[in-house]
């Protein structure tokens, strides 16, 4: 398959994602009608419950199989001097996490998840989006392709995360492109003192003119401003709406490299909750935009799927009260009873 025709059918597939199961979703919301509390009384697990239910396709959604995937990546933009960090930071977390000494390594084990990571062609940066496309076609595609194949086999809810340093300077100007603005949507990032903020915004303005198409295209502005761990997030994203299994985003980078889903079709990235507010500026502005309301805020800006493997827990709750819990004739209750 050529390069156009790889692009072509990635198009079809982000214009037509398949529907959720609504039956099944209905059939959750009849049962939590029926369990032995006032109604509506567990407020958002229960539409947790019939989220998951939604996208799984099952009546009595289930959490076995849980994994969480970071992809990693680097950036030309770097160079700009767009992070305090150096971009061979990116390599050596990627280390860490192989040693499980991150954040994500405790927080997948406490949410009882598979952790893989994914660097993708460290080597090689993507080129320095205020110059020329972050990608080429093939390099986008592949990239999208690799987030796909990142997946188990046998996956109930699939937990998404990056790392890579200057990414947020991508996650900036990708949530420009999509949603309007420009260098306001950047923040400070791993740290950014007041001048090097200046300069990164400056970098989103440049980037942004440099590359009007990515205005009025989605998949033009993830190839032209995001980065390999961006495009696999949205490929990986795509596969999973495929597949029938619900995601959660983590943060800013995460929740604007999945957004092109919803701005390419209706209810594209409805299968995906954003797990947590980050407190990376942009982050919140991005949700609402989205028209989310994240799960948790911990003024948490980690990266990593450190905050989607956090909100595990609560979709376990969730699912716990939903199975678990006696109907009204289960326990003798008589229905409407305190």
């Amino acid at each position: 398959m050529t390069g156009t025709e790889r692009l072509a059918a990635l198009r079809a597939r982000c214009a037509a994602p398949p529907a959720g199961d609504e039956a099944a979703a209905a059939a959750v919301t009849a049962r939590q009608a029926r369990l032995t509390k006032p109604p509506g009384s567990l407020g958002r697990l229960e539409a947790l419950a019939a989220w998951m239910a939604r996208w799984q396709g099952r009546a009595l959604p289930r959490l076995e199989r849980v994994q969480v995937l970071v992809f990693a990546g680097n950036h030309g933009v770097a160079a700009r001097g767009v992070s305090p960090y150096p971009a061979a930071v990116t390599a050596q977390m990627v280390a860490n996490f192989a040693a499980g000494g991150a954040a994500i390594n405790q927080l997948a084990a406490c949410a009882g998840a598979r952790l893989r990571v994914v660097p993708l062609a460290l080597e090689t940066p993507t080129a320095d989006m205020t110059e020329a496309p972050a990608l080429a076609p093939e390099e986008f595609l592949d990239a999208v392709d690799s987030g796909a194949a990142a997946m188990d086999e046998e996956v109930d809810l699939l937990c998404l995360g990056e790392m890579g340093i200057g990414n947020t300077t991508a996650g900036a100007a990708l949530a420009a492109a999509l949603f309007g603005g420009g260098g306001d949507w950047a923040g400070r990032g791993t740290g950014l003192d007041e001048a090097g903020l200046a300069r990164k915004r400056a970098v989103v303005e440049a980037a942004l003119a440099r590359h009007p198409e990515a205005r009025t295209d989605p998949l033009e502005a993830a190839r032209r401003l995001g980065g390999r761990e961006l495009a696999a997030i949205l490929g990986a994203a795509l596969e999973a709406r495929r597949r029938g299994v619900p995601v959660l985003l983590d943060g800013f980078v995460c929740t604007a490299a999945a957004a092109p889903l919803a701005r390419l079709a209706p209810g594209g990235l409805d299968h995906a909750l954003v797990a947590h507010c980050s407190a990376e500026a942009g982050h919140r502005r991005l949700v609402e935009a989205l028209g989310q309301r994240p799960l948790l805020d911990l003024g948490m800006r980690l990266g990593e799927a450190s905050g989607a493997a956090l909100a595990v827990p609560l979709l376990r709750a969730a699912l716990a009260c939903h199975a678990g819990m006696a109907t009204f004739a289960e326990a003798g209750v008589a229905e409407g009873a305190p």
